[in-house]
């Protein structure tokens, strides 16, 4: 009997899943007030659905990026990390925005977080593994520094993250960075800041762990992360 969950066929799902979600955002839209009522503070507004539609279609071509630059940079992307990266948006966008996991999941953010700088921690590692063989930039790295670099382009990521959502949030007024109860009442003072420091704190963790998993593979030679780097064409067709 054919397998009808597969990778690959959990990919294509996700990029259906997003494009359906962009309608239903729009029909959702155009039913929703434009500020909430007084006995229903909580409810969402038009503005919110706007965020949602916006993250939908980033995430639609998002989900087009992988193959993209395959072609670009004529690179083989696994389908192991696709697929990653295909659960991260899906957990991301339509679990946590569409279907509010945000709110009724307790510290879904941070498991999300966590788990984005530990797939950001891998991506860095390929970057590296990149410039390390190539000819046109020829440097030869010790498996610490691969490590240290990989985790510095993790949290880097994260940081600009954050800077995505600090602008959002005064451009759009929406409450990305979570600096205002659902109700709408505002946090004061360090309860304001939680999120965005939690936020990158577990970026640190994840990208930490993946890169102490990454060193450990090099330095062994386990090839642990070898199923999530990419390949140049060139060295998948001569195989």
């Amino acid at each position: 009997m054919k397998k009808i969950f597969t990778k690959t066929n959990f990919i294509k799902f996700v990029f259906i899943t997003m494009v359906l979600s962009s309608v239903f955002v729009i029909i959702k839209m155009i039913e929703a007030p434009t500020v909430a009522p007084l006995n229903n503070p909580s409810i969402r507004v038009k503005s919110d659905y706007f965020l949602m539609l916006l993250q939908c279609i980033l995430g639609t071509f998002a989900m087009l990026l992988p193959g993209f630059t395959e072609k670009r940079l004529k690179v083989s992307i696994p389908t192991n990390m696709i697929f990653v990266y295909s659960a991260f948006l899906y957990c991301a966008i339509y679990l946590g925005e569409v279907k509010n996991f945000y709110y009724r999941i307790p510290n879904w953010d941070i498991i999300l977080h966590t788990f984005s700088g530990a797939m950001l921690g891998a991506l860095g590692f390929t970057v590296i593994s990149f410039l390390n063989k190539s000819e046109k930039v020829p440097v030869y790295l010790t498996p610490i520094f691969v490590s240290f670099f990989s985790f510095c382009f993790a949290v880097t990521a994260g940081v600009f993250w954050e800077f995505y959502e600090y602008t959002a949030d005064g451009l759009l007024g929406t409450n990305m960075q979570k600096f205002r109860a659902e109700d709408g009442a505002l946090f004061l003072g360090r309860h304001a800041l939680t999120d965005t420091m939690t936020d990158l704190m577990v970026d640190c963790i994840g990208a930490f762990v993946m890169c102490v998993i990454g060193y450990m593979s090099i330095k062994y030679g386990k090839n642990w992360l070898e199923k999530l780097m990419f390949k140049h064409k060139n060295n998948v067709d001569s195989l």
